[in-house]
């Protein structure tokens, strides 16, 4: 029985053990006909151009998980921004981790997804949000027909988040391979601001796939500011579906920092929806071995006097893979649209591969766009430099690296996750960096 065969005939005995209401049964049951329709999408489609799932959709996932695996704060703290104060929603094999978690329902709600689905007072936030900016795909049908746990955030109109969400998913090799289907929902109402860092860690050699959907609403004025840490082991899978939905002068901003995985594709897709509306995708992918990195990104600008901000940096060794596939689109209507776009990579080995696709489609006349790609290696020149001033080679390497990767961080908000990140970033290119940015 095929993965596909296997999702879909266990999709009645996930029905019959989960307490929705009929809305919520109607929008599953059309997903997974939607899946059962498209299945997984294949090379064959042009978004898939540069990135087979074959490899890691031969094994033989569990779908539901036996039993949970009780782990401890002290064997997992490595993995939390923990030099702040935050809160945290941690899911274990796709359970929810009460005893690990410091949720809320003072002045906003941060909470379990599948207590949103089910309890009435959360209803009409339900109904107003949940599935209604998430692309009606084959994968993203696949999450929709499984949707139950997840993160469930909701901050209520003028409310500044006094400090970060952490939303963690742990996976500890209790089956011999899992797929897990994580659900969140992001609802910030307007004048208000919060802070998110996502996070999928396996604990385990075991092969894990992760078919990922996050919705975000950032509503007028509103500020979100998302963080997505991917720096699993060699034998863990994502795929990560975002999709961000903006309302008049609001800003919303996803850092992606991958660095580890077997495979790991991002979509990432924004739709503005109002004037004065400022979106920005930044990315910091470092790879080696046999990794693949697929970053697949969208931004549809609707109406006019809205901005945009694309900047995506790879380095890849050994025989990784990076893709990049940028796509700005810009209505009629959109006039005054400022949208930058920009890919550069190196290549540090002979045998790395990336294949990078900016593209812009314009409708509209009075408009400001710009989109580039670059890949190269190292400038020899500024290698020789340093060489000549006593820095060893390897050293003179890591720190140019460090340097081309390292303008992403700027606009990173929060300074102790800004820190996490640029010591994450050193240890991948073997840098010693001796200050604190």
């Amino acid at each position: 029985m095929s993965l596909k065969e296997k999702l879909v005939s266990s999709f009645m005995a996930f029905e019959d053990h989960v307490d929705v209401d009929t809305k919520i049964h109607d929008i599953r049951t059309e997903a997974i006909k939607l899946f059962e329709d498209k299945g997984f999408p294949t090379k064959k489609d042009e978004a898939w151009k540069y990135t087979s799932l074959n490899s890691i959709l031969k094994h033989d996932y569990s779908v539901f998980p036996k039993q949970e695996n009780a782990i401890e704060y002290s064997d997992i703290k490595q993995y939390f921004i923990h030099d702040i104060d935050t809160y945290k929603i941690v899911f274990i094999d796709g359970k929810y981790s009460s005893h690990l978690s410091q949720t809320t329902h003072e002045g906003l709600d941060v909470c379990l997804m599948s207590a949103a689905l089910t309890k009435p007072k959360y209803q009409l936030v339900i109904e107003n949000y949940f599935n209604k900016v998430a692309e009606k795909d084959g994968l993203s049908s696949l999450n929709t027909a499984f949707s139950q746990e997840g993160a469930f955030i909701h901050v209520p109109k003028n409310k500044v988040v006094n400090k970060p969400i952490q939303i963690v998913h742990f996976s500890t090799g209790n089956e011999s391979a899992l797929m897990l289907q994580p659900r969140n929902l992001i609802v910030v109402d307007e004048n208000s601001h919060v802070q998110i860092i996502e996070r999928h860690q396996s604990l385990t050699d075991n092969p894990v796939l992760t078919n990922s959907v996050t919705e975000i609403f950032t509503n007028k004025r509103a500020i979100v500011d998302y963080y997505k840490i991917q720096n699993d082991n060699l034998n863990a899978s994502l795929i990560d579906n975002t999709f961000v939905e903006q309302k008049q002068e609001s800003f919303a901003s996803v850092h992606t920092f991958s660095f580890g995985g077997k495979l790991t594709r991002n979509n990432l897709n924004y739709y503005q929806n109002g004037e004065r509306i400022d979106s920005t995708l930044k990315g910091v992918t470092i790879i080696g071995e046999k990794q693949h990195v697929d970053h697949n990104t969208l931004v549809h600008h609707i109406e006019p006097n809205c901005e945009s901000h694309q900047d995506y940096k790879g380095i890849f060794d050994d025989n990784a893979t990076g893709v990049f596939n940028g796509k700005v689109v810009v209505e009629k209507e959109a006039q005054k649209t400022n949208a930058f776009q920009s890919n550069n990579n190196i290549l540090v080995s002979d045998k790395a591969t990336i294949n990078t696709k900016p593209q812009l489609e314009i409708f509209a006349d009075d408009v400001k766009c710009s989109h580039g790609c670059t890949i190269g290696q190292l400038d020899e020149s500024a290698l020789f430099y340093l060489k000549s001033r006593g820095i060893p080679e390897k050293e003179a390497r890591g720190l140019l690296m460090f340097a081309f990767s390292n303008n992403v961080l700027s606009s990173v908000k929060i300074p102790e996750l800004k820190q996490r990140i640029t010591k994450l970033i050193a240890l991948k290119l073997g840098v010693n960096i001796g200050f604190d940015l």
